[in-house]
């Protein structure tokens, strides 16, 4: 194994039953935060990578990055394949191109995966914010 572990994977987005219960408590809700925050990931992929449940990583596609919360996915075997709930944290990773449909393509995503053990998992806000490049104060 070497020093950085990166996992060349396949991104899936999707609905959850958790993030429909987060998102019931409103979309500032720590509940909310904690079903969008997330990847699932297989165990056999989890330990290439070297992490533990519930460590973070950091998702790369040609989009950008984010920093999320592995969790074992309930749902292997399905080695190269991650999961992402819809949300503003798979949003700042997914491309906005709809190619004349009027979805962006949500799935079948080319990403890389890496342990972010001393990085944090960006707030509501600050996510927000980087994306748009401007703070709730900013004048206009």
């Amino acid at each position: 194994m070497t020093d950085n572990p990166i996992l060349l994977v396949t991104l899936i987005t999707g609905r959850t039953i958790e993030q429909g219960v987060g998102k019931e408590h409103g979309k500032g809700s720590d509940e909310y935060f904690q079903s969008v925050s997330v990847c699932h990931i297989d165990p056999e992929d989890l330990k290439k990578l070297g992490v533990n449940e519930g460590s973070n990583v950091t998702i790369s596609t040609s989009c950008g990055s984010v920093v999320v919360k592995a969790l074992k996915s309930l749902r292997s075997p399905h080695g190269g394949v991650v999961f992402m709930p819809y949300g503003p944290w798979a949003n700042s990773i997914v491309s906005p191109e709809t190619d004349s449909i009027g979805m962006p393509s949500l799935k079948g995503i080319r990403a890389r995966i890496e342990p972010a053990p001393n990085k944090s998992i960006a707030s509501l806000e600050q996510l927000l914010s980087e994306q748009f490049k401007r703070t709730r104060n900013a004048s206009y």
